[in-house]
């Protein structure tokens, strides 16, 4: 197995452990057990939990991201839009809320490279709502809505926190136009 298979394997092991029971939950031989990568090609291609963490975060990062982006842009690029894909994704089988701010729940100061893939997702899911809208404030106000609706909807189990959500960003977009 060469290095980028070994290297996806193990990312995808690694997304599905760390977001279904906690990142301080999962130990690298579970990951390796469900990757089938042997733990000496782990350890080459990842040498520390830390890394496989921060490489999972930025993944998944890039995916969550890339979906998000994809749903709004087939609906003209509406801000509301982010609140129809957060309800389907509430609503997914397994939805544990936000694998970052889970992270950092878990870790409390996490290492470097954990706490920099952390705040890139944030960044770029704040800068990505501020291009949606007319004014950064606008933006940050609508990626705080996003933030709180996803912390609840994890801890009440109910997709329609989005739905609340939208209506505080719908009465947000009103008062600017």
């Amino acid at each position: 197995m060469d290095t980028a298979e070994a290297t996806e394997k193990l990312l995808a092991a690694a997304e599905d452990l760390f977001y279904a029971h906690g990142v301080q939950a999962v130990g690298m031989d579970a990951v390796r057990t469900q990757s089938g990568v042997s733990l000496k090609r782990l350890y080459q291609v990842f040498p520390s939990k830390d890394e496989l963490v921060t490489a999972y975060l930025l993944k998944r990062d890039e995916r969550w991201r890339q979906s998000l982006r994809d749903f709004v842009r087939a609906r003209g690029d509406d801000p509301l839009a982010v609140f129809d894909w957060l309800h389907e994704w509430f609503g997914e089988p397994g939805f544990r809320g936000c694998a970052f701010v889970n992270s950092f729940g878990e870790f409390g100061k996490p290492a470097s490279g954990v706490a920099a893939a952390i705040r890139k997702h944030k960044d770029e899911v704040r800068g990505y709502l501020r291009g949606l809208v007319p004014s950064p404030i606008l933006g940050d106000q609508l990626f705080a809505l996003v933030e709180g609706a996803t912390v609840l909807a994890a801890i009440t189990g109910d997709a329609r926190e989005a739905r609340t959500a939208r209506a505080a960003a719908e009465t947000l977009l009103s008062r600017r136009r």
